[in-house]
């Protein structure tokens, strides 16, 4: 299982990218307030396109609220500070995905408290990130591929009989 949390998302398109790959991968979507548009906004619901009826989807007004609920013991966090790479990382289990918002990524606290379980994407130093629809959808495949991409078809239409 798969959980991809997005700690104060800012842009909608992005959003609505996330919630598209939460809708094929059966992965949950959580967002926590602030966000930096309504879900209902018409950018966020095209980019989702018409899988909005497949994404369980979860909203909390902080990251306290989230912490309450969930808790964090299966928590990694997603950054480009991050002392190691998706791949090292153990995400065979149950996992939830934390990601900052595009402009300012996770607070410094949270990476520090959770030092252990920062993970980062591979890139050249001269690029600052990726997209945070691009890094969620890396991550969230590598932890199916490890899970074995459970209730995900396995062949395609041109697979041989």
């Amino acid at each position: 299982m798969v959980d991809i949390v997005l700690l104060e998302p800012e842009i909608p398109h992005n959003t609505g990218a996330i919630a598209r790959t939460c809708a094929v991968t059966g992965a949950s979507l959580h967002l926590i307030e602030p966000l930096g548009f309504e879900i209902s906004d018409k950018w966020v619901k095209r980019c989702g396109l018409d899988y909005w009826h497949l994404v369980n989807i979860s909203t909390y007004p902080d990251l306290d609220s989230y912490f309450a609920k969930n808790g964090d013991e299966h928590l990694y966090l997603a950054s480009t500070k991050a002392p190691r790479a998706y791949h090292e990382a153990d995400l065979s289990g149950s996992v939830a995905l934390l990601f900052g918002k595009e402009t300012a990524g996770l607070p410094a606290w949270l990476l520090e408290k959770y030092r252990h379980r920062c993970l980062r994407i591979p890139m050249r130093g001269q690029a600052r990130s990726l997209n945070l629809s691009n890094s969620v959808a890396i991550l969230t495949y590598e932890a199916l591929r490890q899970q074995g991409f459970p209730g995900l078809l396995e062949t395609g239409i041109m697979a041989d009989d």
